[in-house]
């Protein structure tokens, strides 16, 4: 992300929480380093707790993005693979292997399906207005 962010002359700031009991203290910590926006790293032990991280996310006005997961639970943008698509190659490959093909024999894929999922309601509480362009390449917009 470091990388990323250098030649568009943004700071990121790593804040941590190693637990829900972190995320007040994480956000208190952001507050107090006037951050802009929030990324919420795709995590799976923090997935439960998407809701709690959205919700102080908002409180503190801050436009945040996650998992595809986390725009349902309330943050302002979800991107990720598309998980139903991962299931389904499973599939083949768990096919190919009960038919004989032996698992080192398969090739190993990246995701190549993604999905940009953005929620509007919160876009409207932080008083963000979101282009038609964006929301045109949206997968999904949550009104």
């Amino acid at each position: 992300m470091q990388e990323a962010a250098a030649p568009l002359s943004l700071i990121v700031e790593v804040v941590r929480a190693q637990s829900p009991s972190e995320f007040t203290l994480a956000f208190d910590d952001m507050a107090k380093s006037r951050v802009d926006s929030v990324v919420v790293t795709e995590d799976g032990e923090f997935a439960p707790s998407f809701r709690a991280i959205a919700t102080l996310a908002l409180a503190e006005n801050l436009p945040s993005i996650g998992a595809v997961e986390y725009a349902d639970a309330g943050g302002l943008i979800g991107y990720g693979v598309n998980i139903l698509a991962l299931y389904r190659r499973a599939a083949y490959f768990v096919d190919r292997i009960l038919k004989g093909v032996k698992p080192a024999d398969l090739p190993i894929e990246q995701p190549t399906k993604f999905e940009l999922i953005v929620n509007l309601k919160t876009a409207k509480t932080l008083r963000l207005a979101m282009s038609e362009t964006f929301l045109v390449r949206a997968d999904r917009v949550i009104e």
